[in-house]
Formats: structure tokens, C-alpha cells, sequence
């Protein structure tokens, strides 16, 4: 019998949901569109995986063979393009400022003669390093094309000498580097951070749809009459001291209090588990919703990858947690304050930045110990290193199984939180209304 109780409330209250957000096209949209529009435009931004041909500029002071050399090196890089040369180092400053270039190589007009005399012959890069993918990328590249200019000039001067070419390439570089990228070898920027940023920004709209959906029943006063509707029980009622006083009076004026009115509508006993299936189903058609987008995310990630069905099956109970849990905390949030405005303030602030927290664009070791500890309370942070690590690094499940049960019992915690803040919030209709 108590099951029965349990289910009814549930779908009575998925029921009064569903006719809510037909009528409310805004509240519908945060569900359905605006999300899938989210994950569709950030995937298709990042749908050049790679970047290439950023823009750069050249000041040729030599005019030399060496010099028109190096020029088409970097032509011939592919994630440089020599967008043009430019013959005044004020006219290069104006195009970097102007953003029609993030750099300028300025090839000295004694760089021929100092090669030829077995003397330096610097390249000087000027680079707009306020970008710091842009920036690197192109210092890694114009490195890549004056290392490859100095070999080809170091090893012909020593064959010219009488070195054997295999005895000049060991000569001109005895030591080097053999680098091995162990993840995400071809620098493939869709995996590197769009399917990171996806999952960030589906927590934020989720922190925001659970800070709505039971903030604007607080701000219109009508929660005590939702939970009225999902207990399917008799619920003794008491009236507060202003419904007594109206009930004493005309019932024109009776129909006016609204207050008073919501506060009639207060049940005296709540039943915590009927609330929390009633939570459940009032947040059933965001959770289902977002359960689909959840899996968009990870087809759109693993469909070009070969990836373990466990690693899969791991993520995306993650990612489905933490969007669950972020419904929760929105709820949280607001029903702490009594306000839609300071629960949405709250979300927007705790849930905006945390990307910048999570150790994806800047590394987790190198932030200061406080934001370390913000960091670490932050459920996108674990999150992404699950993410990462299944997905990205294909690490073994059992490193992240703990973050997966973490999420799931930091979910749970979460919805038991919400009923009794709204139990609470049911015991205290004076303060309804708080926009």
C-alpha cells in the first residue's frame, strides 16, 4: 500500500510537470532546445579538430635567397600562413592589434651575410602572446622552421667540407629528442575541449532548470498546493492565523489574500518519502531529458574512437549523475535562501566558473592550495577526470570506479537535502513570495 502511495505521487507529479511545461514555453526550451542547441553548436565549432594556418606576418629586411627560404618554410607549415609581407614593423604592430595577424618574423637584413660568415643569424618573433594556444602554437612552429633552416644551412657548409651527410647530421645535432605523445597524439582540439566544455555547460543549465523549477513556485506561492496534489493521502491542514481571520470575514476578501490563501494550503504532516518521489517525478521529464542529451555527448565523443563499452557504460553513469546532482543543488540553492533571484545568483556563481577550476586549460597542480580546495568541491572537477581518463587517456575502469560511486552517493545526498529543505520550506509559507 505504501508503494502504491509512493508510485502515485510520482506520476502525479510527473503528471502536473508535464502539463506545466506545455504551457510554458520558456521552461520547455530550457529543457529541450536550448541544451540540444548547446551540445549541436559547440561540437560543430570545434569540427576543424585541428588548428592550422594560423595567420602570421613577415618583415623581410634581407631580400636574400636564404631569406625568400625561410619565407616559404613557413608558407609551407601547416599550422602557420604567411598572410603577407609587410615592409614597416608599425604596419605589422597595427595588423596584430587589429587581430589580422598573431604574429610577425622579422628576418634581419644581415641574415644571409651571418650565415655565410658562420655567425648567428637570429630570427626575431614578435608574438601576441595574450593568446596562449595561438601563441604557442606559432612558436612551436616558426622553432620548427628555423631549426629545419639551420640544419639544411649547418649540414650542406659541413659536406661542403668534406663530411660524410650521415657524419654532418650526427655532427650538427648529437643530441636529441624523441618525443612520444602518449593521448591525443594528433592534438585533436574536438576531443581536447569540446567534449570537455560540453558537459560544463549542460551543468550549468541544469543547476539553473533546478533553481527554477521549485524557485518559481516559491516566488508565486503555490508549492504548498503542488505537494497537496501529490499526496495522495489525508493530510490534516492548518490554517495560519491570517487564513483564520479571513475565514471570518467576506469571502471577497478571502479571495483576495493570496497569502493567506497559500497558507491554508499547508500540510501539517509531511511525509518525507512521499516528497521525495514527488521531487522525483517533478524533476522526471529534465532528468529523461538530460539522460539523452548525456548520450548524445558520448556518441558525438567515442564514435570515431575505439573505446571499451565499460569505459562508456562508466561515463555516462558519471555524466548522468552529475547531471542529476546539479538539478539538486540548484534546488538546494534556492530553497536555502526562499529566493529564485539568490538561488539563481548562487548557481550562476558557483556553477559559471568551475570549468576554469576543473584542470583541463590550466593545469590542477599549478593553482594555489585555497583554489585547489575549491576545486576539489566541485563536481565537474571529478567528473572531468573521469571523463578524461576513460575517454581520453582509455585509462583502466578501476581507476575511476571510485569517482563514479562518489557522484552517485553525492546524488543521493544531494535529493535527500532538497525534500527536507522543502519540508522546511512547506513548514514556513510566511516566507514565500521572495522573487
Amino acid at each position: 500500500m505504501h508503494l502504491t502511495k509512493l508510485s502515485e505521487a510520482f506520476l502525479r507529479s510527473a503528471a502536473y510537470e508535464r502539463r506545466f511545461l506545455a504551457k510554458n514555453h520558456w521552461d520547455f526550451s530550457m529543457v529541450v532546445w536550448i541544451p540540444l542547441a548547446t551540445v549541436l553548436l559547440i561540437w560543430w565549432i570545434f569540427s576543424q579538430t585541428q588548428i592550422t594556418d594560423l595567420p602570421i606576418g613577415v618583415i623581410d629586411q634581407d631580400n636574400s635567397a636564404v631569406a625568400n627560404t625561410a619565407v616559404r618554410y613557413l608558407e609551407a607549415s601547416p599550422t602557420l600562413t604567411v598572410r603577407q609581407l609587410y615592409y614597416s614593423q608599425a604596419d605589422a604592430e597595427a595588423a596584430i592589434l587589429q587581430r589580422d595577424i598573431y604574429a610577425v618574423v622579422i628576418i634581419p637584413e644581415d641574415f644571409s651575410r651571418n650565415i655565410l660568415s658562420s655567425q648567428p643569424a637570429p630570427l626575431t618573433l614578435q608574438v601576441n602572446a595574450q593568446y596562449g594556444t595561438h601563441s604557442g602554437i606559432i612558436q612551436a612552429g616558426v622553432q620548427a622552421v628555423a631549426s629545419t633552416l639551420s640544419a639544411g644551412v649547418e649540414i650542406k657548409r659541413l659536406v661542403k667540407q668534406g663530411v660524410a651527410p650521415s657524419q654532418a647530421m650526427t655532427a650538427y645535432a648529437p643530441i636529441s629528442v624523441q618525443r612520444i605523445s602518449l593521448f591525443n597524439a594528433a592534438t585533436n582540439y574536438q576531443q581536447f575541449l569540446a567534449s570537455t566544455v560540453i558537459p560544463a555547460l549542460l551543468h550549468i543549465l541544469a543547476m539553473v532548470i533546478g533553481a527554477t523549477t521549485i524557485g518559481r513556485e516559491l516566488r508565486d506561492k503555490n508549492i504548498g498546493r503542488w505537494y497537496r496534489f501529490i499526496d495522495t493521502g489525508k493530510p490534516s491542514l492548518t490554517l495560519s492565523r491570517a487564513s483564520k481571520t479571513s475565514s471570518s470575514l467576506s469571502t471577497k476578501q478571502d479571495s483576495s489574500d493570496n497569502k493567506a490563501s497559500s497558507s491554508a494550503n499547508v500540510p501539517h504532516s509531511v511525509s518525507l518519502s512521499v516528497l521525495v518521489f514527488g521531487l522525483l517525478g517533478k524533476y522526471f521529464w529534465s532528468i529523461l531529458a538530460y539522460s539523452l542529451w548525456s548520450a548524445l555527448v558520448l556518441w558525438l565523443v567515442t564514435s570515431n574512437q575505439n573505446i571499451s563499452i565499460g569505459s562508456i557504460i562508466a561515463v555516462y553513469i558519471g555524466l548522468l549523475c552529475l547531471m542529476i546532482l546539479s538539478f539538486w543543488l540548484g534546488a538546494i540553492f534556492t530553497l536555502n535562501s526562499f529566493s529564485l533571484r539568490m538561488g539563481l545568483s548562487t548557481t550562476g556563481f558557483i556553477s559559471a566558473p568551475s570549468y576554469a577550476f576543473a584542470g583541463v586549460t590550466f593545469p590542477y597542480i599549478a593553482i594555489s592550495d585555497s583554489a585547489q580546495y575549491w576545486s576539489n568541491a566541485l563536481p565537474l572537477t571529478h567528473y572531468l577526470k573521469l571523463h578524461i581518463a576513460q575517454l581520453q587517456m582509455q585509462a583502466p575502469i578501476a581507476i575511476s570506479v571510485p569517482i563514479v560511486y562518489g557522484l552517485a552517493l553525492a546524488t543521493i545526498i544531494a535529493m535527500l537535502l532538497t525534500a527536507l529543505l522543502t519540508k522546511r520550506a512547506l513548514a514556513h509559507p510566511e516566507r514565500w513570495g521572495a522573487r
